[in-house]
């Protein structure tokens, strides 16, 4: 077995919720904090759940839920964000239950606001729900009433549901033995998370427990964490890369502080504030974080001081990564402690699970930022040369390929990044045909495995073979020389040519017959909105 790095007596384990109960057993981490939750507001009340409580939580949540189910059933969970939502996930992986988490929505459903639960409830067919007393309650009410949608009251009377009060509530002494462990094995579908994938449409990516185990080791192990990092995150709890961060810090041992994504878009502050009192040392955003807390970051506002020097890892999640707002931001924060050797930009997908790779490696030197290539105005995403990877990485292929012949291409050449894995997921629920499509991608006229394509567009470049994500392939804009461009280019050259006139983000590129057309909303003055308020309130 691999060791981690955490110490020689701590072998690999096959799925990530048996590395929970090794870290509660052990005397120095049974009190320590797995995962902190913050409340909205400035004073951060918090709640906490130590390593010994969560896995006693674990262990008595699956065995209550295998008292209505049996192991393999699918669940829906409709939980909010909170540590609740954390035991209900570890819970049914426990269980051996294939755990479906979704956003609750109001459940007096208005304005079709259950579009997606209703995509959810027809792929997966779940024999049981999971959620809040009240919300079921809520539920049941919308059910008996006359104006009720009748389709989506059908599927809802279909379900078992189960309340998160009467799986939590009870107070045996369930105990955890390795020898009885009957979770999910690795080659057992544990998870299904929504993504919009390489198809841009919503589909149900069915994730082993094995894949996932492997992703979150590999993403440690990339990032260096370990029992002393901590995680600050706002990420959705329900997919891709906030969902595996819960995996995440329970394999790395470490402690990771949440709060809800609505709270961080309500006051982007809010983020700075937990980095500082928490001292963390890693913290996941997509790209448009950082333009929007320079902008609304609130940094002379506040009681709590920004201090940034704790942290060693802000891991940029989403691609294509501008270096200029990455910049912008460094310039901003250098003065409160941040270290710009601690820019990690990195690429996911959640057919791999969600973790790909990262160009960050850890050192500050001339591979660090601000000292990593550009491309295009593009930061990398990864390193492909051998000796830039670690053990994990060495079982990944990572090739840009072109998308019509289905060969490889040279580095320089622009192409369709494919993926070989042991995190690839293992395919779309249901989807048979599109499963070939995407994740059964094979070298022409070359016997070899089975790549992912990630729908993303790639070049590589440089003797460390830097990896650059330039957009999706469905985004290209074709023109009329038979050159292609990104929508993300002209987008960002149209906002830049006039700042302030239009505003960030809300303004998108695309071909109509042989024209671009490029849509945008204006930035309103202060009179203007008196304006319109006057009008419409």
């Amino acid at each position: 077995m691999n060791q981690e790095n955490c110490g020689p007596c701590f072998p690999d384990q096959p799925v990530a919720d048996l590395y929970l109960p090794l870290w509660a057993n052990l005397p120095a981490y049974r009190s320590k904090p797995a995962f902190i939750w913050a409340e909205e507001g400035s004073n951060h009340a918090t709640k906490t759940l130590t390593y010994a409580q969560l896995n006693d939580s674990v262990q008595s949540i699956s065995s209550q839920l295998l008292i209505p189910l049996q192991r393999g059933d699918t669940v829906v969970i409709l939980c909010s964000p909170g540590l609740e939502l954390v035991e209900i996930i570890f819970g049914c992986q426990r269980a051996g239950l294939l755990s479906v988490p979704i956003f609750p929505p109001d459940p007096s459903f208005p304005k079709q606001n259950y579009l997606h639960l209703v995509r959810a409830l027809s792929q997966t067919k779940p024999k049981a729900a999971i959620a809040h007393r009240d919300y079921i309650t809520k539920v049941q009410q919308y059910n008996s009433s006359p104006f009720n949608d009748k389709k989506l009251a059908q599927m809802l009377q279909n379900l078992k549901w189960v309340s998160t009060d009467d799986i939590k509530d009870n107070k045996a002494g369930f105990k955890f033995s390795f020898s009885l462990y009957n979770g999910c094995k690795p080659d057992e579908v544990y998870l299904v998370q929504y993504t919009s994938g390489a198809t841009g449409i919503p589909k149900p990516v069915l994730v082993t427990a094995g894949s996932a185990a492997h992703d979150v080791r590999m993403a440690r192990k990339s990032y260096d964490l370990h029992p002393n990092s901590v995680i600050v995150s706002w990420l959705p709890q329900y997919h891709d890369c906030g969902l595996m961060f819960l995996l995440l810090t329970i394999v790395s041992g470490a402690t990771c502080v949440l709060t809800a994504p609505g709270a961080f878009v309500n006051r982007p502050r809010l983020w700075l504030e937990l980095i500082s009192e928490f001292s963390a040392t890693c913290t996941p955003v997509p790209s448009f974080t950082l333009p929007l807390v320079v902008k609304r970051g609130g940094i002379g506002q506040g009681t709590l001081p920004i201090t940034l020097w704790s942290l060693r890892n802000l891991i940029i999640i989403n691609e294509p990564i501008y270096r200029e707002s990455i910049e912008e931001f460094v310039d901003v924060f250098k003065p409160f402690g941040l270290n710009p050797s601690g820019i990690s930009p990195s690429c996911g997908l959640a057919e791999n699970c969600t973790f790909v790779s990262t160009a960050w490696r850890g050192n500050e030197d001339s591979t660090s930022f601000p000292n990593i290539p550009t491309h295009n105005k593009l930061l990398p995403s990864a390193r492909l040369a051998p000796w830039c990877m670690n053990n994990e990485e060495e079982d990944m292929d990572i090739i840009v390929v072109n998308e019509e012949t289905c060969e490889p291409v040279e580095d320089g050449i622009e192409g369709e990044i494919w993926i070989s894995s042991p995190s690839n997921a293992s395919g779309y629920l249901r989807h048979p045909s599109l499963t070939r499509e995407v994740f059964q991608g094979r070298l022409s006229n070359k016997v070899s495995r089975c790549f992912v394509r990630a729908g993303d567009r790639g070049i590589i470049i440089g003797e460390e073979r830097f990896l650059f994500v330039t957009g999706r392939c469905s985004d290209t804009i074709k023109l009329h020389n038979n050159l292609e461009i990104h929508h993300h280019y002209i987008e960002t050259t149209a906002y830049n040519s006039c700042p302030e006139f239009l505003r960030g983000g809300c303004h998108v590129a695309f071909k109509v017959s042989n024209a671009i057309v490029l849509v945008a909303e204006m930035q309103r003055s202060e009179k203007d909105m008196a304006v319109l308020r006057s009008i419409y309130m």
